[in-house]
């Protein structure tokens, strides 16, 4: 339970009551993020607290609200986190992922650090709650919701057929990143870090082309005598770095594109781009921010189709009770990923 930063408890509270137009599921996975280390240390502006954190959320139906149809107790499930409102112009036009009254699980709605969670009726009205296909597990199932984040930005930069794409940051999103352009045709992945170390052990799970460990050469040079000077198609900061920010554009081929995945630090939300490069080469810079209902639905059949593996990024698994030292993993990057059973 989120009360302030700084201030995360375990406490026993009442086991929550399905209403109408809900659904009540035993959580059996719950999955951290770079968010929830984030919301410790800095909250959120999205938060009510005191609330329930926890938005990589898989489980099992135990109960259905009046009115609800298709779903009964048993049920294999995997729950959207961003709940957009599917009804602003926004919505109507596609662009569910930036939905200005979006609503997010563990934010507004209690979330999936806890043994049980009410689905409110936003996420059935958005089609958000996912059955969870045959063979596949709760932890696996969790990470739909990174994975459709990543493939919201992969969609945005076309990642595709052939193309040369470069990701900065080897955390847990960065491997996503990896195997994601893998599965859309990319020719060849080059994954960043400086982290020696992590790069790795990261590198050894996903197996990029190429590994460069920025802390010991010029990361730019590295990619353009790794493309033979044309530089890379794609490049995807999943590092909330300005620095990787402006190398990424320095990377770039004619008409390259250039994710800005990670977001930065409030403080130093801003970096200097060389206006001339972007006009002569052609470039394009791209936000991205969540996913959408339908990504996520795609995400979890990636998964499930082996298109996109996940079991093995997923080093540590903890109990309820070890949330706290869950977050103090992530925060100290000695886990590709972390899952809560509680």
């Amino acid at each position: 339970m989120f009360y302030a930063p700084g201030d995360i408890r375990l406490e026993d509270i009442e086991e929550p009551v399905v209403a109408g137009g809900e659904v009540k599921i035993r959580v059996r996975n719950c999955s951290t993020c770079g968010t929830d280390v984030k919301i410790l240390h800095s909250g959120h502006p999205n938060m009510t607290a005191p609330q329930v954190m926890g938005h990589e959320i898989a489980g099992e139906v135990v109960a259905v609200g009046d009115g609800v149809t298709g779903w009964q107790p048993g049920d294999r499930v995997q729950v959207i986190a961003a709940i957009p409102d599917g009804t602003c112009p926004d919505c109507r036009a596609g662009r569910l992922s930036v939905c200005p009254n979006q609503l997010s699980m563990g934010y507004q709605f209690p979330g999936g650090f806890a043994e049980y969670l009410i689905v409110p009726n936003s996420v059935l009205r958005v089609d958000g709650l996912n059955r969870i296909p045959d063979g596949l597990s709760f932890a696996e199932a969790s990470l739909a919701e990174p994975l459709a984040c990543v493939l919201n930005g992969q969609e945005l930069a076309r990642v595709g057929e052939g193309d040369t794409v470069v990701v900065v940051g080897c955390g847990p999103i960065g491997c996503l990143h990896v195997r994601l352009a893998r599965s859309r045709g990319a020719a060849t992945v080059i994954l960043i870090d400086l982290n020696g170390a992590r790069l790795a052990e990261a590198a050894a799970l996903v197996k990029p082309d190429l590994a460069i460990d920025a802390s010991a050469v010029d990361p730019i040079a590295a990619v353009l005598a790794a493309t033979e000077g044309r530089g890379a198609d794609v490049v995807i900061t999943a590092a909330a770095s300005g620095v990787a920010q402006e190398q990424g554009l320095q990377m770039l081929a004619r008409q390259g594109r250039l994710s800005l995945f990670g977001g930065l630090p409030k403080d130093r939300p801003t970096i200097t781009v060389d206006s001339n490069l972007v006009h002569y080469r052609e470039l394009t810079i791209v936000g991205v921010n969540g996913s959408s209902p339908a990504q996520n639905k795609k995400a979890l059949d990636l998964i499930a189709s082996g298109a996109v593996p996940v079991a093995d990024l997923i080093t540590h698994r903890l109990p309820l009770s070890g949330i706290l030292d869950a977050i103090d993993i992530v925060a100290r990057g000695e886990a590709i990923k972390v899952t809560i059973e509680p």
